[in-house]
């Protein structure tokens, strides 16, 4: 079984068990006890902060312990420190592009400069103190690094742009505010750069930049642009393509994150097979592309789940299995 080391574990509970139903020995880590995902992985580990000194150590380390092929980053936090630290890591395969654009696609700015350089459509985007006299209202002021859309705010008018910008806590860009319907496209390329899925997907709800519902559609415009977007970065792995279809037609692309997406359970719902892909690459296959395999119009709906833990004989958290409660009525008559 191919051993697969998951950083920043969170609350990814979806993308570690679907790397375990592939087949894979899963290892979790994160710096919280109490981060779910660390309990539904086959073993754990508890970390140092990212931006420790001995971070990249630590996973070397459990790379070497368990024997590991795939190191997967679940969310932004780590992203640069991997790409960067890459070698230190091997045997194991970071699941990330080049260091080079996981650097410009963590920074909003540099993202929408390194678009317009691939002639990659983008909305208009500037730095604050390079903003032309006449803008076009709405615009958006962004956080230049950032995610789970914080520190995002919507200027009808010059007095509102310069109030937010002047109380916003983080360096940030000014972007024009996309009138079109927005979409996801969940891609995943082999380490060559070349596009072996693209699977795109309606925002109907998102919470804290999260998709929460959503559906597939086989776009065959979305799955192109998608397509020609990964591999003109490139994207390595997988990545979560954010765009806009405006009213003229034209798609324009606001962020491109390179990792599993949010809304995860809907492509592997929909027939993606990323994670048995993703082993396949690790072991030296050299998988087909196969745009547009994928089930269309299918839906997903999230909600609250939760695991409870109590503490083992060595101290340590555990899950246990809770009882069920007993019923407050025995029969709906007494209700």
């Amino acid at each position: 079984m191919t051993a697969v080391l998951f950083t920043c574990a969170g609350q990814r509970v979806d993308i570690v068990t679907a790397f375990a139903r592939a087949g894979a020995t899963t290892i979790a880590t994160d710096i919280n006890p109490l981060a779910p995902a660390l309990y539904h992985a086959d073993r754990y580990a508890l970390v140092k902060r990212v931006d420790d000194p001995g971070y990249v150590a630590a996973l070397h380390d459990l790379v070497r312990a368990h024997d590991v092929r795939l190191v997967v980053p679940l969310t932004d936090l780590d992203q640069v420190t991997l790409a960067r630290h890459r070698d230190e890591l091997e045997p194991a395969a970071v699941l990330l592009p080049p260091v080079e654009v996981v650097e410009a696609m963590a920074d909003k700015y540099l993202a929408h400069v390194a678009f317009e350089e691939r002639g990659i459509a983008s909305p208009p985007t500037w730095l604050p103190d390079a903003l032309p006299v006449e803008l076009d209202f709405p615009v958006l002021v962004k956080a230049r690094q950032g995610f789970g859309s914080r520190n995002i705010y919507r200027a009808d008018a010059r007095d509102e742009l310069d109030f937010h910008l002047a109380r916003t806590p983080v360096p940030s860009i000014v972007q024009a505010c996309c009138r079109g319907e927005e979409f996801s496209v969940d891609v995943l390329c082999d380490f060559g750069g070349r596009c072996l899925n693209a699977i795109p997907r309606t925002m109907i709800e998102s919470k804290g930049g999260e998709s929460i519902k959503g559906m597939t559609v086989k776009d065959p415009g979305l799955i192109d642009a998608a397509r020609a977007i990964a591999e003109a970065l490139p994207i390595w792995g997988p990545a979560n393509i954010q765009l806009f279809r405006e009213p003229s037609g034209r798609l324009e692309v606001t962020d491109v994150n390179p990792r599993f997406g949010g809304g995860f359970p809907l492509p592997l719902a929909a027939g993606s097979r990323y994670p048995e892909l993703a082993i396949a690459l690790v072991n030296g296959d050299r998988p087909e592309p196969r745009l547009g395999d994928f089930r269309e119009g299918v839906v997903m709906t999230r909600f609250f789940s939760h695991l409870c833990l109590t503490a083992g004989p060595d101290g340590t958290l555990e899950p246990f299995a809770e009882d069920v409660p007993d019923p407050v009525a025995a029969e709906p008559s007494e209700a």
